[in-house]
């Protein structure tokens, strides 16, 4: 088997907690006459939380001290905790089980590489911790994507070779992560914003793994 490993983003890629941040950001942008809009909101996509910050201030042209930034980050976060609390199995994304039954099922390790520093949380919420054999997250990192940081660490937790792995991601940041880091990836929604891929599906609705593992 030449690919053992599959490492698995968590936002946009197995659950859908985009529209958390983005309401979590934009009721916290209130506080400097901000309003994020949906375009800005997908280039904060597979970053940390202190660089959506500044590319937040950056847009709104507004000069904030670190005290400001470390208050806001925290209340940004409050609000997303909040959100996330209600989350439960059915926002699981289309096809996203079967799939990771398919893995399982044929010997493959599985991991999560996420920048998130809540992905314990969405994954207890949502029952997914049951499959992944190693979760990596921003608690575990000091480098965002497109750092390969995350992959790595993933792939030493499985004892794993990076070139035996296949990350999937739905973030150019983190498309960009998994090539620097030696491993094949699966783009998760359109050729169109994403590029350098290995291989581009919109959705795990009726993927087999057997389409994917040909890279």
């Amino acid at each position: 088997m030449k690919y053992k490993a599959c490492l698995f983003d968590l936002d946009g890629v197995l659950v859908d907690t985009a529209i958390y941040h983005f309401q979590a950001w934009r009721t916290l942008g209130k506080q400097f006459d901000f309003e994020l809009s949906h375009e800005q909101n997908e280039e904060l996509k597979g970053i940390s939380r202190v660089e959506s910050l500044d590319k937040i201030l950056h847009w709104a042209q507004f000069q904030a001290t670190q005290e400001q930034k470390d208050i806001w980050l925290k209340e940004k976060n409050e609000t997303y905790l909040e959100l996330i609390s209600h989350m439960n199995p059915s926002e699981i994304l289309p096809g996203v089980l079967s799939f990771l039954k398919q893995l399982k099922d044929q010997g493959y390790l599985i991991a999560l590489g996420s920048a998130s520093k809540n992905a314990q949380i969405i994954l207890e919420k949502t029952g997914l911790i049951t499959w992944f054999q190693a979760i990596i997250d921003g608690n575990k990192v000091t480098k965002s994507k497109p750092d390969p940081e995350v992959f790595l660490k993933g792939a030493e937790a499985l004892a794993c070779s990076p070139a035996n792995c296949i990350v999937f991601e739905d973030a150019q940041a983190g498309i960009d992560a998994a090539k620097a880091g030696g491993m094949k990836v699966v783009g998760i929604g359109s050729s169109a914003i994403l590029f350098g891929a290995d291989k581009i599906i919109p959705s795990f609705n009726d993927i087999q793994v057997s389409d994917l593992l040909l890279l």
